[in-house]
């Protein structure tokens, strides 16, 4: 019995280190928008984001929103062009959506998604991006078949964050989007936008080992 505990205790330690090194090596080998960290302001980070090629949709509900833009990258673009997805989803405080399994589909040029993925309220209506690279701009990324999915520029911007781990749940996000609004009104730092959540990581990644943000615009 012992012998048994210590071996199922060995194999269950092993399959975590391997979802623990497969998680980590696919963040790390994943293209992420780049920034500046120009202060922090207590447990918050303000970061400068450049100008940045989104494409964006919005829809009643995530999944449907979410639906939307993956058959964007699927292929259903004017390009018939597949977008390699190995980056997680970003959203507002609603329900913990994550990317799915990298894929790699369609005759066309392969476009690879960058992290993360951003995602927020847009009246009663769920708004969900997906960036592009940076190589990408509004005239040589797909241009999206579908007439609710679009591309857009956002300029470039200052952003304050702050990072937590474990899954995104709505409650979990909500209360981290509160802390990081109180640091800013705490130190007169003024925001310009409403909040929204950033994820990097696959479905699969060990719950201590994510990286989830909460974020929202600020004047320079």
């Amino acid at each position: 019995m012992v012998r048994a505990s210590t071996a199922l205790a060995g194999l269950v330690g092993g399959a975590v280190a391997v979802a623990g090194g497969w998680s980590l090596y696919q963040r790390y080998t994943t293209e992420q928008v780049p920034y500046t960290v120009v202060a922090r302001v207590g447990d918050a980070e303000l970061r400068r984001y450049p100008a940045t090629v989104l494409v964006e949709t919005v829809a009643d509900s995530q999944r449907e929103a979410f639906g939307r833009l993956f058959r964007y990258i699927d292929g259903h673009n004017a390009g018939d062009a597949g977008i390699s997805m190995t980056a997680p989803v970003a959203t507002d405080r609603g329900t913990e959506v994550s990317m799915t399994a990298p894929v790699e589909v369609g005759p066309g040029t392969d476009v690879s998604m960058t992290a993360p993925v951003e995602r927020g309220r847009d009246g009663d209506g769920v708004r969900m991006a997906f960036y592009l690279p940076a190589e990408y701009d509004l005239e040589s990324a797909p241009q999206p078949l579908d007439e609710s999915v679009s591309l857009v520029v956002v300029p470039e911007r200052t952003l304050a964050v702050r990072r937590f781990s474990w899954r995104a749940t709505a409650e979990r996000v909500g209360r981290e989007t509160e802390r990081l609004l109180e640091t800013l009104s705490s130190a007169d730092v003024e925001t310009t936008d409403e909040p929204f959540y950033m994820g990097y990581d696959a479905p699969w990644t060990l719950p201590f080992l994510r990286r989830n943000e909460v974020a929202v615009e600020v004047a320079r």
